[in-house]
This record gives C-alpha cells, sequence and structure tokens, in this order.
C-alpha cells in the first residue's frame, strides 16, 4: 500500500519540494514531482538547477529520451508515462488519479489559504481510499 505524507504549512512549496528530492535522491530513491501547470513546472526546473551552489540534483521533464536513467522526473502532467514509481512529490491542487502507483506519495501544502484547502481535499480523498495519510507541520518542525 502506498504512503502518504501531507507536509503543511510549507512557506515555499518549490523550494521544500527541492529539498525533498535532494533527500529522497540522496537516499538512492527515484522521485517524480508533479507540477501544478506549466508556470510552475518551469519554475521547479529552475529551482532544481539553483537550490545550492553545492549541490547537483539530476532532473529532466517527463517525456524525455533520458527520463528512465535519470533519478528526478519534473511533469505537469499526472498522466504522463513515467519510468519511476518510488517517490511521487505532489505540488499540483488535486490527488493525483496513479498514486496508487508510488511506493510513497509527499503531498505539499503551503500557508495559502486556497492552497490549504485544496490540501484538506486531497486528504478526504485518500481517506475515502481507505488511504491512511500521516501529517507533518512543516513551521513546528
Amino acid at each position: 500500500m502506498t504512503r502518504v505524507d501531507f507536509h503543511t504549512n510549507v512557506p515555499d512549496k518549490l523550494a521544500y519540494a527541492c529539498r525533498l528530492a535532494r533527500k529522497a535522491y540522496m537516499a538512492g530513491n527515484k522521485v517524480v514531482v508533479l507540477a501544478q501547470d506549466g508556470a510552475q513546472l518551469d519554475a521547479l526546473n529552475t529551482a532544481m538547477w539553483t537550490i545550492s551552489a553545492t549541490d547537483f540534483l539530476p532532473h529532466v521533464l517527463a517525456g524525455d529520451p533520458l527520463a528512465a536513467q535519470t533519478p528526478i522526473i519534473l511533469t505537469d502532467d499526472a498522466a504522463a508515462g513515467l519510468p519511476h514509481h518510488d517517490i511521487l512529490v505532489n505540488l499540483s491542487q488535486l490527488p493525483p488519479a496513479n498514486y496508487a502507483d508510488f511506493q510513497r506519495v509527499f503531498e505539499i501544502v503551503s500557508m495559502d489559504e486556497h492552497d490549504a484547502q485544496a490540501g484538506r481535499q486531497r486528504f478526504m480523498h485518500y481517506r475515502q481510499q481507505d488511504v491512511q495519510p500521516t501529517h507533518f507541520v512543516a513551521a513546528k518542525a
């Protein structure tokens, strides 16, 4: 069964997703990061290149010929054919239809009230699917 972890009260979703992807990659996992839309996908791609002066996060966009060999895949299409199924980091407003294909899903929810409401709806969606998500409040860590 897929483990779903909600990280809420996140001040900067893109920076948080990059750090989470870095941690997962360093632990030997393959990661898919699902963006809300093309604009967020572009910003995420840029953020992956600039996360730090000393870190390199090998990543490509879904559909790239090197996707199967690259540990971090970025996409804004939940229905895209994906070569990895270890970890999914969801930055979108909707629960991914293919969440059960992954071993673990991280739902990232910002401090914005609209995003928080969408996060509550995703939380309820998972519970309706008999998934018991965990909850981590980022600002309290």
